[in-house]
């Protein structure tokens, strides 16, 4: 029996309905039930083939057993170790190389220096700082907010310099970025599940929480929703996420990436609506059945980005590179070895007569003849070719 479970915090529709759609399909050999945690011993595996991440953002404990369970093998959704390291700066960074369009985003130090550091743990820091620089870069108005995290918290809207500075001394030891603001004609929400099941709903984020998903929004263009599905499952894709959200701003037909760094997205009935509520619950536990089909007990069974995938590739190609010029020096390597081989003959015949000096230096001339064959073989079968 491979079960598949599910760590969550405060939420309360999404999980259980979760948990009984997987248990409903009765499909064999897979069940599904809340995640129970005792004792949590280094390097065991758990129970659980399959466990859907709702919560470690908040709790380090957790965040802690699921590494520890994703390296004993259960496929943890999302990817515990990159989740980790990610933040929404890095996110626009890796946007535009993959070719999506982001807001010019500025990186800014913290206002106050962090705990056990000093004036000289920042003298690499340039101060002061090119100020006026950053401000023409992005203009105004423009938006600061936490560099990671999210749910709208420590966000500002800024119309100045002196409300960037005013503000900015509010936010004591949190790095902040400034960006600039997309004045938006249309805004998506999209969930991406498995890489390439996209959802895109309309949304209004200057609404109140539980009525920002729109419901009976307008008619959009084909071309359009086309290219927010395309880039939505780029950024997906370079990140390795399984479960996660990307919000797009449209302007003059541009849809910008505004955040993509939601790896445990609201999946709440009362927000989402009932139409949404049911896509998520019935893609999400189609996901995680087809996980659990492909689990390999005691491997490494996480999904990882392309951006992971393409750093590492390299290391395996170099050495078919290099190799490459061994097939160019073939002619050099058998050339003087043709001009030996006759001579070593000859000298043979000359000091032997009889017919068995004549079978060695036969032999002799078989042998030298074809040992520059060996670097010639050994180039060609080290060759790999690129994937």
């Amino acid at each position: 029996m491979k079960k598949i479970g599910i760590l969550f915090g405060q939420e309360n529709t999404f999980p259980q309905a979760f948990i009984d759609r997987i248990n409903e399909k009765k499909i064999n050999g897979i069940m599904a039930e809340a995640v129970l945690i005792d004792k949590v011993m280094q390097a065991d595996p758990t129970e659980y083939a399959v466990i859907i991440d709702r919560i470690s953002q908040d709790v380090p404990f957790y965040r802690a057993y699921l590494k520890n369970a994703a390296i004993s093998g259960t496929a943890v959704l999302n990817n515990p170790f990159w989740w980790s390291a990610d933040e929404k700066f890095f996110n626009n960074a890796l946007a535009i190389k993959t070719g999506v369009p982001v807001p010019k985003t500025v990186l800014l130090p913290s206002k106050d220096r962090p705990d056990d550091t000093t004036e000289n743990s920042f003298r690499n820091l340039k101060y002061p700082m090119d100020w006026d620089g950053i401000f023409e870069h992005i203009g105004f108005p423009a938006y600061m907010k936490p560099f990671a995290g999210g749910g709208w918290k420590n966000v500002y809207k800024l119309n100045n310099a002196d409300e960037f500075f005013k503000s900015h001394s509010e936010t004591g030891q949190l790095i902040m970025m400034l960006q600039e603001e997309i004045v938006f004609n249309e805004y998506f929400r999209c969930y991406c599940l498995g890489g390439d099941e996209v959802r895109i709903m309309q949304y209004e984020p200057r609404n109140p929480h539980h009525l920002r998903y729109v419901h009976d929004g307008p008619t959009l263009s084909k071309k359009l929703l086309d290219t927010v599905k395309d880039y939505t499952i780029k950024l997906n894709a370079a990140l390795g996420y399984d479960f996660n959200t990307v919000e797009f701003a449209v302007r003059d037909g541009i849809p910008y990436a505004i955040d993509f760094c939601n790896p445990a997205p609201d999946a709440d009935i009362n927000s989402v609506g009932q139409e949404n509520f049911e896509w998520v619950v019935e893609t999400a536990a189609n996901m995680a059945i087809k996980k659990a089909q492909e689990h390999k007990p005691g491997q490494m069974n996480l999904t990882w980005g392309t951006f992971v995938k393409n750093a590492v590739a390299p290391t395996t190609k170099k050495p078919a590179v290099k190799k490459t010029p061994a097939k160019k020096a073939t002619p050099a390597v058998k050339t003087p070895a043709a001009k030996t081989t006759p001579t070593k003959a000859k000298k043979a015949v000359a000091t032997t007569k009889t017919v068995a000096a004549k079978k060695t230096t036969t032999t002799k001339a078989k042998t030298t003849a074809a040992a520059p064959k060996k670097p010639v073989k050994k180039a060609i079968t080290t060759k790999r070719k690129s994937k």
